[in-house]
């Protein structure tokens, strides 16, 4: 997971300064005013979107995997957690009753 994160911020970094670059040399429009910062940062966000969900489809597949199994091993734990519980009340009501 922590890979797929890291490449997203790689694209979206390389984006950043591809778009930064287009608009500083006046090929990309420039924001209204003080918005130039924030309109470069939202065109690299739209630019880096798609790349990313093209680019990283396999990343993204093997960390979905990994949340899965993460996932299916906790609720392991709980229902496990859960069984050793209902088996001690059984064992208390048992005992009250004697």
């Amino acid at each position: 997971m922590l890979r797929y994160t890291l490449m997203r911020l790689g694209i979206f970094a390389g984006c950043l300064v591809v778009v930064w670059g287009l608009v500083y040399s006046g090929i990309a429009p420039r924001g209204l005013g003080a918005s130039n910062g924030l309109w470069v940062v939202l065109l690299a966000l739209l630019v880096s979107a798609p790349i990313s969900f093209v680019v990283l489809r396999k990343e993204r597949d093997r960390a979905s995997v990994q949340v899965a199994r993460r996932v299916d091993r906790m609720k392991a734990n709980i229902e496990a957690n859960r069984s050793q519980e209902d088996g001690a009340d059984e064992t208390r009501v048992q005992g009250q009753v004697s």
